[in-house]
């Protein structure tokens, strides 16, 4: 697994991670898993050693505000997630891979990874979003208490922090994956103090 604090994430850096030729896949973990947005041969059920899905990173604007600040999912280091991989045409890469910096990259929070995704037994050459725990908006790994504290009160742009984990977890559902520490928040942050 590479150091997430080996580089910088530029576009040229996202581009240099493809394979040499032939098509690559992007592995998505949240709301790329249900609404890519992009062009693509096939989407297959992936496994990805090395990441997790956590509450990792601060949001100040979409699910918080900087004044109370939420939590959304990232793929943080250990573990291994369930995700979706899409394969995607190489002749498209271009448009493709400016797409993904427009849509993950906006406040600069992650780093671009290649990565090897399981797909159907196979590890295929793919590309995805980590973590980057350098940046302020990084939480770390907080406590499922202080995450669901988060959670309960947190409201920004796009609505309560508590509809991002319950939309999160409806959809996790849909593609069968049970990413247990996520469905353990909401009964958390819906308990009484």
């Amino acid at each position: 697994m590479p150091d997430d604090n080996a580089d910088t994430a530029t576009p040229e850096s996202l581009r240099a991670l493809l394979p040499a030729a032939g098509d690559f896949w992007v592995f998505g973990y949240g709301s790329l898993m249900w609404d890519p947005g992009f062009d693509h041969i096939a989407a297959e059920p992936a496994l990805l050693h090395g990441y997790h899905r956590a509450f990792c990173m601060y949001s100040k604007r979409h699910r918080g505000t900087p004044e109370r600040p939420g939590l959304v999912l990232a793929l943080d280091r250990g573990g291994c997630c369930r995700g979706m991989a899409f394969r995607v045409d190489r002749r498209i890469a271009d448009s493709v891979l400016d797409y993904l910096w427009d849509r993950e990259m906006v406040r600069y929070a992650y780093l671009p990874r290649a990565v090897r995704v399981g797909v159907h037994g196979e590890h295929v050459p793919g590309i995805t979003f980590v973590a980057d725990r350098r940046d302020e908006s990084y939480a770390g790994r907080l406590a499922p208490a202080a995450a669901a504290a988060v959670i309960r009160e947190a409201h920004g742009g796009r609505g309560s922090n508590r509809d991002y984990l319950v939309s999160t977890i409806e959809h996790l559902r849909v593609f069968g994956i049970t990413a247990g520490p996520i469905h353990e928040l909401l009964p958390l942050v819906d308990s009484a103090e």
